[in-house]
């Protein structure tokens, strides 16, 4: 089972996106905030993150720019209403970016195309 973390500042999105991924067969956990979620990717294995970009304090590229100085090796998925944030370098990092929407499919299917080019289980034969 592959273990997600969503960041989303938002209570209510934060579970709904938690709900529907683990409905999808995911392991699910969830950071209100950048701290938060440095902080879990720092002590727990996650085999892919859910980025929302503005949030208080640290935004989701500063989060980003974080995992990528301390070379913590997971595919990102930007996931956030503001389109104007995929012009920032920084972004490129990123696996995918996403304009949220209230139907997940889009979300949902980057996902497990992600995870099917990351997955460290399949063997390379």
């Amino acid at each position: 089972m592959f273990r997600l973390l969503v960041v989303e500042d938002k209570e209510s999105l934060r579970e709904w996106y938690g709900e529907e991924l683990e409905k999808e067969g995911y392991d699910v956990a969830t950071a209100a905030n950048a701290k938060e979620a440095l902080n879990r990717l720092r002590e727990e294995p996650m085999d892919l993150v859910v980025l929302d970009m503005k949030m208080p304090g640290m935004n989701g590229l500063e989060l980003l720019g974080k995992v990528l100085g301390e070379k913590i090796k997971i595919p990102v998925i930007i996931n956030t209403a503001y389109p104007h944030y995929k012009d920032n370098f920084i972004s490129w990092a990123a696996e995918a970016y996403i304009v949220k929407s209230s139907d997940l499919s889009e979300l949902k299917g980057t996902i497990r195309k992600v995870l099917r080019r990351f997955d460290p289980r399949k063997s390379d034969e």
